[in-house]
């Protein structure tokens, strides 16, 4: 989790709705050594600390210790490739990805994006990536 001053390069524009400073935190979602998904989420510096007090700890862990109510708005499904995700995941792209933003008191309260592999097919079933790619956005 860094201090993210180029925000707005490549990241969902949701973030504009989140109050400066923001605070970027990357992860890889793994299951032993199967890199699962990557995601990324968006958070203003002073409600990260108050929200996510055990870091380590998933989002969603974090978020409903306290059993607040917290509504989920999913704002873009899309298939990306990436050179960097590509080599962690260990198969080629395109992989299907997700932003969403969790309200708290009707405000934006962070913003995520996740990246799935495609070997949780193994378990979900097909997805039909293939259907669609020429929607998919390339990034290094």
């Amino acid at each position: 989790m860094d201090v993210d001053p180029s925000s707005g390069k490549d990241a969902p524009k949701e973030i504009e709705q989140l109050q400066q400073p923001l605070i970027r935190r990357q992860v890889w979602i793994k299951n032993d050594e199967l890199t699962l998904a990557w995601a990324e989420s968006w958070w203003n510096n002073t409600e990260v600390n108050l929200n996510l007090p055990n870091k380590r700890e998933p989002i969603w862990k974090n978020l409903t210790k306290d059993r607040s109510e917290l509504f989920r708005e999913v704002d873009a499904i899309s298939l990306v490739d990436s050179k960097l995700i590509t080599k962690e995941f260990g198969i080629q792209g395109p992989y299907w990805s997700r932003n969403y933003r969790f309200f708290r008191n009707k405000r934006p309260l962070t913003i995520i994006r996740e990246v799935f592999n495609p070997y949780i097919e193994k378990w979900i079933g097909y997805s039909g990536s293939d259907k669609f790619l020429d929607l998919c956005s390339t990034s290094s």
